[in-house]
């Protein structure tokens, strides 16, 4: 087989079988004309050498192979790509801010290797952030390749644009520098307010679309969290004075596991309404209530369970709970007398977990209430 052959080999095998022949045929016609004209110039027959260095005129077998692919030139197109990048920052800020609050986690329960803590923190926000941005260009791909074209990338509103200026780092930065001389100026600063830039760490209105596409990242982050595809280090074991811990959950979590991603599910489908359809505030509102429904229900499940997790350290066990009684000021104040052993511990995180799962629940029982006033008085 001469070099010719096997350049239109590697050419076809990127070609799609119904077209392949004519565009193999039609290739091998311009690379023989080609070579001709040569040949009629040296007035010689060229050889493989020469015809080699005609075909890397014409191209590369994958370069010339694309040119007369169907479909889309590349993986996610000019109009996609601005906002695969804003997903892409503003997730990995997520990502940040949770391995950064695990880590602060295991520094206040006194890690035995807080060298290690560091390092298992990067290594979540870096393999964390690996499945986002694979994700993120998953779905890019499928919309390019298959031309879907969102609401979202035509139909916008001035009043959502503030939203995406929260994946800016600088305005983080520019937000704290904002908030500490606010602290140190005092009436200065509070007096001089109306005449500053607004910061929108300061003061941000929140419009609905914007609002749903915070909540889709964040929802997002917790699906791939919940099925296993993102790890966050420092959930399952951590370090006491005395040896690490073991955190295992209770059945409750087993028998709640298809329940409680398909109302994370649900959520993310309710926040994705508000950014394919953002003026359909009414049928948001409507979609929100069964929702939130099922949140309150899922955590009334939990919170009658009563077991939640086991700490083993050892040959020590002490189980987590969760229930009425720890949520009274009296289990709070018992958060300040008590020791940093295992029972202590699961002693403290039950109080803890009781009053945020009570308060989620309240938050959710108000949020039942809100949407439905919404349903009766907004008017599309």
């Amino acid at each position: 087989m001469d070099v010719i052959e096997r350049y239109l080999e590697a050419v076809a095998a990127q070609l799609s079988t119904e077209d392949r022949e004519d565009i193999v045929a039609e290739l091998r016609d311009l690379i023989l004309s080609r070579i001709e004209a040569r040949e009629e110039e040296q007035r010689r027959a060229l050889s493989d050498e020469e015809k080699e260095a005609i075909l890397h005129e014409i191209g590369h077998p994958l370069v010339v192979a694309a040119r007369y692919r169907k479909g889309p030139d590349s993986l996610i197109g000019p109009e996609l790509f601005p906002y695969w990048l804003f997903g892409a920052k503003a997730g990995l800020i997520v990502i940040a801010g949770l391995q950064a609050l695990v880590l602060l986690l295991r520094v206040m329960t006194d890690p035995v290797d807080f060298g290690q803590a560091i390092a298992q923190a990067f290594h979540g926000f870096f393999s964390g952030g690996l499945t986002l941005l694979g994700a993120l260009t998953l779905a890019g791909a499928i919309m390019e390749h298959y031309g879907v074209k969102p609401a979202w990338l035509t139909k916008w509103r001035v009043s959502d644009l503030p939203a995406f200026g929260l994946a800016d780092p600088a305005k983080w930065g520019s937000a704290m520098g904002a908030g500490a001389r606010t602290a140190r100026d005092g009436a200065k600063a509070a007096a001089s307010k109306a005449n500053e830039p607004r910061v929108w760490g300061l003061q941000v209105q929140t419009a609905p679309a914007a609002e749903a596409l915070w909540s889709l990242i964040g929802g997002g982050i917790f699906v791939l969290w919940w099925i296993g595809a993102l790890h966050i280090p420092g959930l399952n074991d951590f370090g006491m004075r005395g040896g690490d811990v073991v955190v295992s959950a209770a059945p409750i979590w087993s028998a709640l596991y298809a329940p409680i991603l398909a109302w994370a599910v649900a959520g993310i489908a309710v926040d994705a309404t508000g950014l394919i359809w953002p003026h359909a505030a009414r049928l948001r509102a409507f979609l929100k209530i069964p929702v939130a429904a099922a949140g309150l229900w899922l955590g009334w499940r939990l919170f009658q369970a009563g077991h939640w997790f086991t700490l083993t350290r050892g040959d020590q066990t002490a189980q987590i709970k969760g229930g009425a009684t720890n949520v009274s000021f009296e289990a709070l104040r018992a958060i300040n007398e008590a020791g940093r052993g295992v029972f202590e511990t699961a002693m403290t995180l039950s109080t803890v977990l009781s009053w945020v799962l009570a308060v989620m629940m309240l938050g959710l029982a108000f949020d039942i209430l809100r949407q439905m006033w919404r349903v009766a008085t907004i008017r599309d």
